[in-house]
């Protein structure tokens, strides 16, 4: 969707931003979340989560730096659980932690968004804007576009000399992102439930493995080493004029519950699907189905071939 051959934006009205300030920001952050934070430039954004000590999901968090700050776009709904989770771990460390004020995310999307920008359409390519924000090329699928996030004003700045409005419909870059194969926080996430390799953190660029410990690390390395993931996060089409199967409806296969569905919107879904019911050597005309709609379950285009 471009409008004078321009990109599409529009305000993702589910995120908010959460703002941490101090000399000891990456390494607090280090020891808590999934990714290494000292990629984490003004040039390079990243994609990580916060767990349980047990490895579970708790937040998902796009981190990008805009001057001493690092902004962490996530949940709106869920960001005083966030900033309540942080400041429990914060101790003597020298920070603050708060909500950015008058914050906006705006997504980006679409041919040239990147270009729009002065960006590479490289996954996390970043630069700061005037006014403490920041735009950068979504961490965790180039396709997804660009976002910009920080102060409304700095955001609104940055996207009128694009030549850009940010007036499409959220639903647009939801489509967009859903069947790009991209969860959205709890919303595709079980919370206290799910576990990042099963969500594809590692191939959506949110899990090092090589940075060293942070909370949930072992079981998520313990998972990647023994080659445990039996389920993964899959796409789903059906037909657009069907019902949309709603949050947590099981996916069955012949009676049996081979998957469980998670945010849709008309024609695309993305559902937990159990491995073993995904060989592609299987009969070309099983039929799954999610309530009363038949879906076709799909790996997203990032995921190689089918999850050992």
């Amino acid at each position: 969707m471009t409008t004078d051959d321009r990109p599409a934006a529009t305000r993702l009205t589910r995120r908010g931003v959460l703002a941490l300030e101090g000399a000891e920001v990456t390494d607090f952050l280090q020891g808590l979340v999934s990714n290494d934070t000292k990629l984490l430039t003004p040039e390079h954004a990243l994609f990580a989560a916060l767990l349980t000590p047990q490895g579970k999901f708790l937040h998902e968090l796009i981190m990008a730096r805009a001057g001493d700050r690092v902004l962490i776009d996530s949940e709106a709904e869920r960001l005083p659980d966030l900033q309540r989770r942080l400041t429990m771990y914060r101790l003597r460390a020298k920070i603050d932690i708060a909500p950015a004020a008058d914050a906006a995310v705006i997504a980006v999307f679409g041919p040239g968004a990147a270009d729009a920008f002065g960006l590479a359409a490289t996954a996390g390519a970043a630069r700061p804007l005037d006014g403490g924000a920041s735009a950068f090329v979504d961490p965790r699928v180039a396709d997804l576009g660009v976002r910009l996030i920080g102060p409304q004003g700095a955001v609104e700045a940055a996207l009128a000399a694009a030549g850009i409005t940010p007036d499409a419909p959220e639903e647009a870059y939801d489509r967009l992102r859903i069947g790009l194969g991209v969860p959205d926080g709890s919303r595709d996430i079980a919370v206290d439930r799910g576990f990042l390799l099963e969500n594809n953190f590692e191939e959506l660029h949110g899990v090092s493995f090589t940075k060293g410990c942070y909370v949930g690390q072992e079981l998520t390395a313990r998972t990647k080493h023994r080659a445990t993931i039996r389920k993964r996060l899959y796409r789903v089409e059906f037909d657009p004029a069907a019902e949309v199967p709603a949050p947590d409806t099981p996916i069955l296969l012949g009676g049996r519950e081979a998957g469980a569905m998670r945010s849709a919107v008309a024609g695309v879904g993305l559902a937990v699907m159990r491995l073993e019911y995904m060989d592609p050597g299987a009969d070309e005309g099983q039929v799954f189905v999610a309530g009363d709609t038949v879906v076709r379950p799909s790996a997203p285009p990032y995921l190689a071939g089918p999850a050992s």
